[in-house]
């Protein structure tokens, strides 16, 4: 039986909508199968950072952390907060505008800084968009989390997902809810970036504290498939793929909302 935590965090509106809406249509819509959810601090600032497979995973990993006690506030792509209604939900629910591969990132991982020192839950995919990774795997993550942990001195915690790319595959718009598919989690132990907190942030450090990361998630991943991940990490720069947006599709004129 899963074990589940009260919310002890004061829920605003577009919460308490999420909750009466999306918790329903998942119940009877998908399943789920969440092993070692005890080990998410019911309290106190936190990253959790997990794979990216699903435009849906949001959501079934929000309601993961929601039964054990806790609102996620993630860094989120900024066109969301250009999405007419939309928006007013994702800024009533604190979630994070992040403009990916541009300068403008340092705002998110400043705001990101804060809610941690404020004791909350940040939710960080370290690839940065859905693994593009022909197979699935987790891939080369950038270092958004572990700069957000490494300044703050907050615990990461990783979580391995698999299961929620059946429900709705990447890049498509029609879940698959007949049979009802599970998405399964894992979440990890802190991972133990001690001996590098406090360092200068140089490139080494980061990149080093990613790769810890990245480990911890990519092997929550392999215990859920039961298959071993490759040697390398995917890394989509040096395959000549790009790195955000569909890699299947070529030539598309909108920029606007990739994923």
């Amino acid at each position: 039986m899963v074990k589940v935590r009260k919310l002890q965090e004061k829920r605003g509106w577009a919460w308490s909508f999420v909750v009466a809406v999306v918790k329903p249509t998942l119940l009877a819509s998908t399943k789920h199968e969440w092993i070692d959810g005890e080990k998410i601090p019911a309290s106190g600032g936190c990253v959790v950072a997990m794979n990216h497979i699903s435009h849906i995973d949001p959501l079934t990993l929000g309601w993961l952390l929601y039964e054990h006690g806790r609102l996620v506030r993630y860094l989120a792509k900024d066109a969301l907060f250009e999405v007419p209604v939309f928006k007013y939900v994702v800024k009533d629910a604190k979630q994070i505008p992040v403009s990916r591969l541009s300068s403008d990132a340092a705002k998110a991982f400043e705001a990101a800084c804060v809610a941690v020192r404020e004791g909350e839950c940040v939710g960080v995919y370290p690839e940065g968009t859905i693994t593009k990774d022909p197979t699935g795997w987790p891939m080369r993550g950038k270092t958004g989390a572990a700069r957000i942990a490494l300044e703050t001195g907050c615990p990461v915690i990783p979580i391995g997902q698999w299961g929620a790319q059946e429900i709705l595959p990447a890049y498509t718009f029609r879940p698959h809810v007949i049979p009802r598919r599970t998405a399964r989690y894992k979440v990890g132990d802190p991972v133990d970036l001690a001996d590098l907190t406090g360092q200068p942030l140089t490139q080494e450090v980061l990149h080093e504290a990613t790769d810890r990361i990245m480990a911890a998630i990519t092997a929550l991943v392999a215990d859920l498939r039961e298959e071993e991940p490759p040697p390398v990490r995917f890394d989509p720069r040096a395959a000549g793929v790009k790195q955000i947006g569909n890699p299947r599709k070529t030539g598309s004129k909108k920029k606007k909302g990739h994923h």
